[in-house]
């Protein structure tokens, strides 16, 4: 029962935090520019190595590390694409005037070097494990490439939701590539084979496969494909795939918030001279200022006017002891 239950979940977390991991790496900058560099590199002769270590292991812990190093190898050639350092001959976006066959050849420029990246890595692994009864490496492989073209012709030719959120600063230039439209007739068509695709996968699992290493090795690139399919419904429907990977955005909170953010800092870098800008100020920390100002004034005027009493007072019984101290008149010499 292992061999049917545990392969989808590692596939499935393999799927998502790899995409995260690489997000996180990618949305690094500074120090952390030299480090990426060499784990980029480090993983390509890491996993191709693994693959080869790997073509004769028909255990499952074969199909295992099998599926694993290909995943490896792919996350090396998105670091190296999304990081901008692996991308075509001319990344740059794409001219608003540019339209058919010439807006094809320019996004062609923008990508050309990692497709021909990602052929070298197919061609390496195929050389690799031609002789070898492990070919996990291989259809795990063929599934992320084929998954990958259909997902560009896609975005290419138009879809109603990009999910262009998900890409780093160094290649938002693609977004120009982007048309978000309602879907060409190539994308039921692509969901529609690939759809066949995965129940042939499923068919083998049920019908074909014998050996613990082919139910393992089936099930995790089945689980892998269906991953891959359901990403291209994420072209179609609304939902929320930043919520998959948030964690791994460079910011630590989603676009729309750092948008904000920006517009913010704008506002107040903006504001005139003479104008104080208050911000992040506590809700109840203006009422407690005003109460505390509010209460020394009441003071004063308390002391001004006991002050003003008293002054009153005073001068009253002075004015009373000198009236009683002046004679009293007299009308001819008498006392009155």
């Amino acid at each position: 029962m292992a061999a049917y239950t545990v392969p989808p979940i590692y596939a499935a977390f393999v799927w998502w935090f790899s995409t995260g991991a690489v997000l996180l790496l990618v949305g690094r900058s500074g120090r952390f520019g030299l480090s990426r560099a060499f784990l980029a590199l480090g993983l390509f002769p890491g996993a191709l190595g693994g693959l080869a270590l790997t073509a004769g292991d028909t255990s499952v812990g074969g199909a295992y590390t099998a599926f694993t190093c290909t995943i490896l190898l792919w996350g090396a050639q998105e670091i190296a694409f999304l990081a901008g350092w692996l991308t075509g001959p001319r990344p740059e976006p794409c001219p608003v005037s540019a339209v058919g066959r010439a807006r094809l050849g320019l996004a062609l420029q923008a990508i050309l070097y990692h497709e021909f990246a990602l052929l070298a890595c197919g061609v390496a692994i195929v050389a690799l494990t031609w002789n070898g009864a492990n070919q996990v490496g291989l259809w795990t492989f063929a599934s992320l490439w084929v998954l990958r073209q259909t997902a560009k012709i896609n975005l290419f030719l138009g879809v109603p939701v990009t999910n262009d959120e998900l890409m780093p600063d160094a290649v938002k230039f693609l977004k120009t590539f982007f048309a978000k439209k309602p879907v060409s007739a190539f994308f039921p068509l692509s969901v529609t084979l690939a759809t066949s695709v995965l129940v042939i996968m499923i068919q083998r699992i049920v019908e074909v496969a014998v050996t613990p290493f082919e139910v393992v090795g089936l099930t995790l690139v089945s689980t892998l494909f269906a991953l891959g399919l359901v990403e291209h419904w994420f072209m179609l429907l609304p939902l929320p795939a930043i919520t998959l990977w948030g964690w791994g955005m460079r910011s630590g909170f989603p676009p729309e918030d750092a948008t904000m953010e920006q517009e913010r800092d704008a506002k107040t870098a903006a504001a005139p001279p003479n104008l104080v800008v208050l911000a992040d100020v506590r809700p109840d920390a203006a009422p407690s200022r005003l109460s505390q100002a509010a209460c020394a004034r009441q003071r004063l005027e308390d002391q001004f006017r006991q002050s003003f009493r008293e002054q009153q007072a005073r001068d009253g019984l002075t004015t009373a002891l000198t009236i009683s101290n002046e004679p009293s008149a007299t009308i001819k010499g008498r006392t009155s």
